[in-house]
């Protein structure tokens, strides 16, 4: 039987592998538009190549959704934060574009400066 520390330690090393395993402590976050216009404009594929990405091995990389931004015209969007430097955020993403991202971007830290917005 374990003791209430033994409890405590045992619990508090799950609640720490479980938010490793999300990603909260990431110093790379990506937001994807996920609001009901930016998925008309094809904002699921956006998601589904960034999501693929990190199950393939992309690591240090916290991977949410966010809502409308207010920019119909712009959208999908994908925001970038990655710690330390200014959070970008680009516009009319597509397949192909969020593609350009993972490589250029999040694994080579080559922001795309002719797509943001």
């Amino acid at each position: 039987m374990l003791t209430p520390l033994e409890i405590i330690k045992k619990k508090r090393a799950e609640a720490v592998s479980r938010i490793i395993s999300k990603g909260y402590l990431s110093t790379k976050r990506v937001y994807v538009g996920m609001a009901t216009c930016e998925i008309a404009a094809g904002s699921k594929e956006v998601m589904d190549v960034f999501t693929e990405a990190v199950s393939k091995g992309l690591t240090d990389v916290y991977l949410s959704q966010k809502g409308c931004a207010g920019r119909c015209n712009l959208e999908p969007t994908v925001e970038v934060v990655e710690e330390g430097k200014i959070p970008v955020k680009y516009g009319k993403v597509n397949k192909e574009r969020a593609l350009e991202i993972v490589d250029r971007h999040l694994k080579n830290g080559q922001v795309i400066k002719e797509w943001l917005i």
